[in-house]
Order: structure tokens, then sequence, then C-alpha cells
């Protein structure tokens, strides 16, 4: 997958350095990754939300953030929409954001 963009994960893990690390590792896994369909997502992230619209929510560090991505299945490309604490997640309409 391409992933738009990896500057929005950075600018998050500088405020919140403990995340870097389950940030990165994301990033690498998805970029790998040639998702055909939500099925796809769900064989690898047992744990993701499927909220409609496309858009993914990870669960990232425990829980303890959350990273809402549109994905273009048929372009193989993610779009970072949301990254934030549980808390600031639970602000957001996820499907429209």
């Amino acid at each position: 997958m391409r992933i738009i963009s990896r500057k929005k994960l950075r600018e998050f893990w500088e405020e919140h350095p403990d995340v870097r690390q389950p940030l990165q590792a994301w990033y690498d896994d998805v970029k790998r990754a040639k998702w055909k369909s939500p099925g796809d997502i769900k064989a690898v992230y047992r744990n993701v939300s499927l909220v409609g619209n496309d858009r993914v929510v990870f669960n990232i560090k425990g829980n303890s953030y959350r990273l809402v991505v549109a994905i273009r299945y048929e372009h193989n490309i993610a779009f970072i929409r949301f990254i934030g604490t549980h808390r600031e997640y639970d602000r957001i309409d996820a499907a429209r954001i």
C-alpha cells in the first residue's frame, strides 16, 4: 500500500514519543500489504473496526491511540485521516473524517 502521509504519523509521535515504535511498525506492515478488500485487513488485524465509507480504525499501542485510515483498494492507497488518543477519537465521526 502507498501510505499518505507518513508526515502525519511522524508529527504525532514527536508529540507522543511512546507511540513511535508501534506507529513505525504499523507503517512498515501496511507499506508491504496488498489489500484488496476489508477482509484482507481483518485477516491480519483482527481488532480493526470497519466503520463505513472505506474507513478502517486501527487500535495502536494497546488501544491507547486510534488511527483512522481511508483505504482506496483499487489504487492500493491508504490515506491517514486521523491519529489521536482514544479520548480524542471519541469526539470525531470516523466514517466522515
